[in-house]
């Protein structure tokens, strides 16, 4: 579990098992939440293929282990997939779940839903012991790797486990009102707890999105920003020069520093090598051992 790539293909086989194991005994139990949790897992699924697919691209582009003509055609790379897939992801997450947030209160305006609680309870408990098992692994492997897609993959599978817990919770007491005076509820249980869930997640991919969309409008990264700019007015200070314009933007996982130095008109002029080394020192601290940072520092009079 040392890369993204292995991480995200577990993933892909957890949620496979987690969907089939919910439409199965969503069948079985006539449960409208676990059927719910089925399409919401296969649809993660889905989107998990194409991290999968992402996450390779991405690697590839900053080894830059691509054919010359990949390279040619993609000078800048695919960095730019990550945020598209993330936006994507997230608005799938948010139609789906204000779908089935109508779909509950349709079904509790119809009279409820008459549920299985034994087969319904069995599979709570068997998905909730997947999903923490599988949270914990991602968690800590992400700790290493620090992917976006693992983050976001992460949350995720945090959802499905708040989600199967309360469909546990909702069971269990369902199963209690049949034979009391308050087994008229019943058939509301199952409809009602999807309509809680779906309220709930529906706001959860919000921050995905709005991450994936300032990078995909590729707005300034200001920690960067700043960080750019100390280290380009601290070189224009110490050389006597005019100014410094300073350029961030934030793609996915890949920064992007451009640094404008305006060098007074008539100054002594200097061999290349004396810019090289007032260069390397920005370059080197604002870059580091990061492959997918690009730092540009360019010296001219205007």
């Amino acid at each position: 579990m040392r890369t993204e790539q292995n991480v995200l293909r577990l993933s892909f086989v957890g949620i496979l098992i987690f969907a089939v194991v919910a439409i199965v005994f969503g069948l079985i139990a006539g449960s409208s939440a676990i059927l719910f949790d089925g399409v919401f897992s296969g649809v993660d699924a889905l989107m998990s293929l194409a991290s999968i697919w992402v996450a390779g691209l991405v690697a590839r582009s900053a080894s830059n282990t691509f054919s010359e003509r990949t390279r040619r055609r993609f000078g800048w790379g695919f960095w730019h997939l990550e945020p598209i897939l993330l936006a994507v992801n997230a608005v799938l997450m948010m139609s789906i779940a204000g779908y089935a947030a109508v779909q509950s209160v349709q079904s509790i305006l119809d009279g409820g839903r008459e549920v299985e609680f034994g087969p319904a309870m069995i599979y709570a408990v068997i998905i909730l012991a997947l999903t923490i098992t599988l949270t914990i692994v991602e968690y800590r492997a992400n700790r290493h790797i620090g992917s976006a897609l693992i983050a976001m993959d992460v949350k995720g599978w945090i959802m499905s486990g708040g989600i199967t817990a309360a469909l546990l919770i909702a069971f269990a007491i369902g199963s209690v009102l049949d034979g009391t005076d308050a087994e008229w509820f019943a058939p509301y249980v199952d409809p009602t707890v999807l309509l809680i869930v779906a309220i709930v997640l529906v706001p959860v991919p919000i921050g995905i999105l709005r991450s994936a969309l300032a990078d995909l409008l590729m707005v300034t990264p200001q920690d960067l920003q700043r960080e750019a700019e100390e280290h380009a007015h601290r070189l224009v200070e110490e050389n006597g020069f005019d100014a410094a314009e300073v350029y961030t933007a934030k793609m996915g996982r890949s920064r992007e520093v451009q640094i404008f130095i305006r060098v007074p008109r008539g100054a002594e002029p200097r061999a290349l090598e004396e810019w090289d080394d007032l260069r390397a020192p920005i370059v080197e601290a604002l870059r580091g051992d990061d492959p997918n940072r690009f730092v540009t520092v360019t010296f001219s009079t205007r």
